[in-house]
């Protein structure tokens, strides 16, 4: 069995964002050698997310007015976790609703979605680097 181990940083300008990661993830696949496996993809950060959905920019917009209305960022002191000096209690919700990671089958060397399927990084506590981490496994 082989493995392979990357990671991908991002640096987003805004508070929250949500990016296409899917190019990236099958240039490590292509990288990676493997035919048949598992690749995981993890945020390595505990206000960032990674989950698979469709490329729809409604679809974007609708989860960020959802997650505004789940766990709104102000005010900031509804969150007893900014006690701490940091104004980041809602990101912290809006990553666990989000997942913190994904993992996909690799069939014949190629990421085995369903139709529509494609991977983001989800931010939610931006304007600094940040990391993901890609870990395949296989043949």
């Amino acid at each position: 069995m082989k493995s392979y181990r990357k990671e991908l940083w991002f640096s987003t300008s805004k508070r929250r964002e949500f990016i296409n990661i899917t190019s990236q993830v099958t240039d490590c696949l292509r990288e990676s050698g493997i035919q048949e496996g598992l690749v995981l993809v993890n945020a390595m950060h505990i206000t960032a997310s990674v989950f698979i959905n469709d490329n729809e920019s409604g679809l974007h917009h609708d989860y960020e007015q959802w997650l505004e209305k789940l766990a709104p960022h102000e005010p900031i002191s509804q969150y007893r976790h900014n006690l701490t000096g940091e104004d980041n209690g809602d990101a912290h919700l809006k990553r666990q609703i989000m997942g913190r990671e994904v993992v996909i089958a690799i069939t014949q060397g190629k990421l085995d979605f369903g139709p529509w399927e494609q991977i983001f990084y989800g931010e939610f506590d931006g304007r600094r680097r940040k990391r993901v981490l890609v870990k395949i496994i296989g043949e």
